[in-house]
């Protein structure tokens, strides 16, 4: 879970002019705060689970489902499944009446998050970004030991502790499930824009074949008036032979 704290103190180690030994201190309550909620998180309460669910930044953090369903990306799929049923009791809008707006929420977020992981397809896929995670944060880990090597200090860097490296890879995680996200997002607005378009054409094409139809229909409905007139005009032309014409005057010679 990302904090002002982690990263206030990750600034701090990367700034040579930062008090190290006042970062460490700020890490450390940090990490132990961290331990005390995990082992708190294991037997959270209906209500508590909702809270961690809709808690302030939880649009951004719910986008990890392992994060929502609380499993470790190597847990057996099995088990995931099994997590996900106790918590959807545990969260359930109908066992939590006097909550019930938030208790929906939570619901829709754990169903959610095991719809991404409930077959082996999705669950790999995850996987595969939370390995993407790791190789992001090994390699920002090589470039800070090649900055302090650079430097002459000693190649020793925060995410030589465990717990660090993990908070790490978790941060790296959730930043990849939220740009997933946004190309969703704007995959969805752009097609969604793209039909809208393909509709406005279709709409314009069928008025033109209207009004192309409805023309055709009037140019056929004045057929029989136009051939009429036209024999009437050739009857008119034969009987006008038969006329008697006088001579035309002719200019008087000298």
């Amino acid at each position: 879970m990302a904090s002002p704290v982690t990263e206030g103190a990750a600034e701090n180690s990367e700034n040579p002019s930062a008090d190290a030994g006042q970062a460490e201190t700020a890490f450390n309550e940090f990490y132990t705060e961290v331990k005390e909620i995990e082992i708190r998180d294991s037997v959270l309460t209906p209500k508590q689970q909702i809270d961690r669910l809709t808690r302030p930044g939880a649009t951004y953090f719910n986008l990890n489902p392992f994060d929502v369903l609380q499993v470790d990306p190597e847990t057996p799929l099995s088990e995931v499944k099994q997590k996900y049923r106790r918590m959807s009791i545990l969260v359930h809008p109908d066992k939590n009446q006097d909550d019930i707006e938030r208790a929906q929420k939570s619901f829709d977020a754990v169903n959610k998050a095991y719809k991404t992981l409930e077959n082996e397809e999705g669950f790999k896929r995850c996987q595969e970004i939370v390995t993407e995670a790791k190789t992001r944060v090994d390699e920002i880990v090589k470039q800070k030991r090649k900055q302090l090597k650079k430097e002459g200090k000693p190649t020793n860097v925060p995410e030589d502790d465990l717990d660090r490296y993990k908070h790490a890879v978790y941060v790296q995680t959730c930043k990849l499930f939220a740009d997933l996200e946004r190309l969703r997002q704007e995959r969805e607005t752009k097609d969604a824009h793209e039909r809208k378009r393909k509709a406005e054409e279709e709409v314009e094409e069928a008025e033109t074949r209207k009004v192309k139809a409805e023309w055709d229909k009037k140019y056929e409905e004045g057929r029989s008036d136009r051939v009429n007139s036209w024999r009437d005009w050739k009857q008119a032309g034969k009987k006008a032979k038969g006329v008697f014409r006088p001579p035309k005057p002719k200019m008087e010679q000298r």
